[in-house]
């Protein structure tokens, strides 16, 4: 229990119990739930991060790159970002979301200025209708040699609320 004290205040040996003050702290943690696509579990055990969480009718999906199968970025930029579309949409799907389902995008580009124009080409792609998620498009240096990253937050649909 977090009781808090205030001190030499006309208030002196008044306690506060600040759980009282919000209702969320006394509620249990809702369970944290791993979503794994199929196929991609040693990735995420060598690098030792979860691929996306199920928590609070909410699907969190780590920074997806366009990774070939052995884990090295493809070359070409516009086949990476689809790569990396195909890798998201995995995990969407083994979570029972699609794109739609999408609320918020964080994109992280290296060199935006010389390649966002190419990237963009190809998000339609895989974009889906509107009304469109928010996004938030991030210039970066590096990406442990992929030029292009996402990550997304989704909201699970009740069918898919484990």
């Amino acid at each position: 229990m977090l009781v808090y004290r205030f001190g030499a205040s006309p208030y002196s040996g008044f306690t506060t119990d600040f759980r009282s003050l919000d209702p969320l702290m006394e509620a249990p943690m809702p369970h944290r739930d791993v979503v794994f696509p199929a196929g991609r579990q040693a990735l995420y055990e060598r690098n030792r991060y979860s691929p996306a969480v199920r928590f609070n009718g909410f699907l969190f999906v780590s920074g997806q790159v366009g990774s070939r199968q052995d884990g090295s970025p493809e070359p070409d930029l516009e086949k990476q970002v689809r790569l990396a579309f195909t890798n998201l949409n995995a995990i969407l799907l083994a979570a029972g979301c699609t794109f739609d389902d999408v609320v918020d995008v964080t994109v992280f580009i290296v060199d935006p200025e010389a390649k966002f124009e190419r990237i963009w080409k190809v998000v339609p792609e895989f974009w889906g209708n509107a009304p469109h998620p928010t996004l938030t498009g991030v210039g970066v240096t590096w990406l442990y040699g992929f030029d292009f990253e996402i990550k997304v937050i989704a909201r699970l649909p009740e069918t898919a609320r484990g």
